[in-house]
């Protein structure tokens, strides 16, 4: 063989990829030191290994990348990755370029919240954890830190990251995170059995306030949030509080924001007084990528480097996303500007972590998430899961009677019209990762109808600043069936990209309604879309049959879409968030109140407070079936609250919830059973148990708030009895201006739809 034809067929023979052993330290035996001795305490072993460390040693381990340190036997370690719906390509600790390839994308977190289902919540978790410890255990990956989950209340519909988020009610995004960290750490679903081991480690982010990127001259840098303490109360701090203490995260992430003139990682009052002391955070504090940078780059609250980087450390936070406190920490230390006891405290934190994570044991393929491998990652029982989270987060907003779902037999041709029908990458959203496997919502409707057709609509994509209305029409009135997906992308909201206006882009509100009025049959409109669109036009039109919000719906999206379309599944899911109309653009998004003045004509924010009009309201969604609802029983219609008891009442007459007391709140609680009939033979259904309250709320200006959520499966035309436990401590409280929690007098009610069940609480 000639030496040409030899390297050709050593180009052609397929070399196999051998795994890289995960980065780990400790690797000797017997134990070198005692960091390395497992029968220690990790404060002990913790502590040890930081008190081995030279000053210089010590700085380059307080950025995101730490390097290696031979002389310890301690590796290297990357504490950037991410996996908001999936182990993501995005990060620097992960990569995808060995035995596995890709990882289960799971829809955007959005349309997984639109669920309401804490159960499924949690599985998703779990599968991205163990593809996580996966990918570790190949040596794909140089850390088991992942900066998930964002937390952030979608206060503002045009928010470019809303997306990333559960959406705007604080109690659910705070049971997501629950959820999402006990998953991914490894604890089981009731949460308290997680042993020193992680399975990875979650990061609650973004703290606190971090729900504007770029709007007009504003951006995420350099916007002061100011947040009155009633706000900070009953909205912004309350998820955090719940992944810190009920989900028992291990990660913090502190935003780029200042709040009332601070930047979050320079707050003491935030990362020290309440995570570490009101909340017992025992975990590690980041801070956003060069976040450190901008107090002293952009905001100008730090005179020099040296300032930034001794008030973060001061503050409490313990690792930079960035190299600003490799370059500065020595000096600061040097101008007597920063302990080195100070810079101790934060590398216990991290190096805690890391062996809460396994990894100063030994070689972690031998530990207890050892024998997770490659074959458990893009599993089947993955894909399923993926499949059933899109069918469950779709909401189906507008069902003219015959329009959904389409027959099997009877339809025999449609069309698919529209710049989201073609595209796999749109239906993943950002913080994506390598699918497992890419379906268009064309080829998911072309396993039902072989005579389906495409046309684009937009020329530009979702932009549709350029429209081929006449050819689309054409395709439209060849067809029995038309469907329309439309929508946003990652150009019009993403990090660092909020939108400014809430209709659907350039023309395809024209194309709609073109094709709509030239099909033989009313049209179904698919929304691909993160936040919320203005689609009053598409409510009001006859020719226009039914809408589908489906989010980004993940790799398995396309599908769900399709057999929802065909009637193989039922539409279950609820808005997480309110869709405004298009006039709310005209609220500045930098006006942080929750709250409405009726003075100037501020509406409000959320369902909560929100008093203007809107296009569709927070929990709203309809199904296949219809259902109805009775409260069949309720432990308690009376609460008696003691005022001698619960002293320290406000002048108001309210009284302090602090001053109940957890015994008094304990013996307050009771249970609500809710009976809900299925009149129909679809069977998913979402169940939501608001609260409210009698009279006027002339502090709080509260509309309802929400209870309880469960979803529950009736079968055909089937009935269940589904149990909710109210604390009228915490759903019948509410922040004064000072940001405490009180209790009123008065009639309260609960509610499920139109079914309404009464209580007073008599003090």
């Amino acid at each position: 063989m000639t030496p040409i034809a030899l390297l050709f067929a050593m180009m052609m023979t397929p070399i196999a990829v051998a795994a890289a052993e995960p980065p780990f330290s400790c690797a000797h035996t017997p134990p070198p030191y005692p960091f390395c001795n497992i029968t220690l305490p990790i404060s002990e072993r913790a502590h040890d290994v930081v008190s081995r460390l030279t000053l210089d040693e010590k700085v380059l381990q307080l950025v995101n990348g730490a390097p290696e340190i031979p002389r310890l036997g301690i590796s290297a370690y990357e504490w950037w990755s991410e996996a908001l719906h999936g182990v993501s390509r995005h990060g620097k600790g992960v990569t995808f370029n060995g035995t596995i390839t890709a990882s289960t994308m799971f829809p955007q977190v959005i349309l997984t919240a639109a669920s309401f289902d804490s159960r499924l919540w949690y599985r998703i978790a779990q599968a991205i954890g163990v593809e996580a410890r996966a990918l570790f255990n190949e040596g794909q990956a140089r850390g088991l830190t992942f900066w998930a989950p964002n937390i952030n209340v979608l206060r503002d519909p045009r928010w470019g990251r809303g997306q990333e988020t559960p959406g705007e009610d604080p109690l659910v995004v705070g049971d997501y995170s629950v959820s999402y960290v006990r998953g991914i750490q490894g604890d089981t679903f009731e949460g308290g059995t997680n042993s020193d081991i992680l399975q990875a480690s979650a990061c609650c982010k973004h703290f606190l306030a971090n729900d504007l990127d770029n709007w007009k001259t504003v951006d995420r840098y350099n916007f002061n949030a100011k947040i009155t303490q009633q706000d900070l109360a009953d909205t912004f701090l309350p998820p955090f509080q719940k992944c810190v203490q009920q989900g028992q995260a291990t990660g913090i992430m502190c935003a780029y924001n200042r709040v009332n003139g601070v930047p979050n990682c320079a707050d003491y009052n935030l990362l020290t007084k309440t995570a570490r002391q009101a909340w017992n955070f025992k975990g590690y504090i980041a801070s956003d990528c060069d976040a450190v940078a901008i107090m002293h780059d952009v905001q100008g609250y730090s005179k020099l480097p040296e300032d930034a980087v001794a008030s973060v450390l001061k503050a409490g936070m313990d690792v930079n996303c960035g190299s600003y406190l490799k370059k500065y920490t020595k000096s600061a230390v040097q101008m007597n500007k920063l302990t080195e006891e100070e810079i101790d405290r934060a590398l216990e934190n991290l190096f805690t972590i890391r062996m809460r994570l396994g990894l100063f044991n030994g070689n972690p393929k031998t530990g207890i998430y050892g024998s997770i491998g490659p074959e458990q990652v893009c599993s089947i029982e993955h894909q399923t899961l993926a499949l059933e989270a899109a069918r469950s987060g779709i909401v189906l907003l507008k069902n003219s009677p015959n329009s959904l779902p389409l027959s099997k037999t009877e339809t025999t041709s449609i069309a698919v019209i529209g710049p989201n029908g073609n595209t796999t990458g749109t239906l993943l959203g950002n913080y994506e990762g390598l699918a497992c496997k890419n379906i268009t919502v064309l080829q998911a409707l072309e396993n039902y109808v072989e005579n389906t057709q495409f046309h684009q609509g937009c020329v530009d994509s979702v932009n549709c600043t350029s429209v081929d209305i006449d050819e689309a029409v054409g395709v439209a009135k060849e067809v029995d069936f038309v469907i329309l997906v439309m929508g946003l992308d990652q150009s019009q909201e993403r990090e660092k990209h909020d939108r400014l206006e809430l209709g659907l882009p350039g023309k395809q509100e024209d194309l709609v309604l073109a094709v709509a009025q030239a099909a033989k049959n009313p049209v179904i409109l698919v929304l691909v879309c993160g936040g919320p669109v203005d689609v009053s036009f598409a409510k009001s039109e006859a020719k226009i049959g039914s809408i589908l919000w489906a989010g980004y719906p993940g790799e398995a999206g396309g599908t769900a879409l399709a057999e929802i379309i065909f009637g193989d599944h039922n539409p279950g899911g609820r808005l997480p968030m309110t869709w405004y109309p298009k006039e709310f653009s005209n609220v500045a998004m930098t006006d942080m109140r929750m709250r409405p003045d009726p003075s100037s004509g501020y509406p409000g924010r959320t369902y909560r407070f929100y008093n203007g009009e809107t296009v569709y309201n927070f929990g709203y969604g309809l199904s296949y079936s219809t259902h109805s609802y009775k409260f069949v029983s309720g432990t308690k219609n009376k609460i008696f609250i003691n005022r001698n008891e619960a002293s320290h009442n406000t002048p108001s007459g309210e009284v302090l919830v602090s001053r109940v007391g957890v015994e008094l709140c304990e013996k307050a609680k009771f249970t609500v059973v809710v009976a809900v009939q299925n009149h129909g033979q679809a069977s998913n259904h979402t169940v939501l148990l608001f609260g409210k309250w009698g009279g006027k709320d002339s502090n709080g200006h509260l509309n309802k708030q929400l209870v309880g959520f469960q979803r529950v499966s009736l079968g055909a035309m089937g009935r269940r009895d589904v149990k909710f436990a109210v604390r009228p401590c915490e759903h019948f409280s509410r922040a004064n201006e000072d940001g405490l929690m009180v209790m009123e007098a008065g009639s309260h009610s609960l509610v499920v739809e139109d079914e309404e069940y009464m209580i007073d609480i008599v003090m």
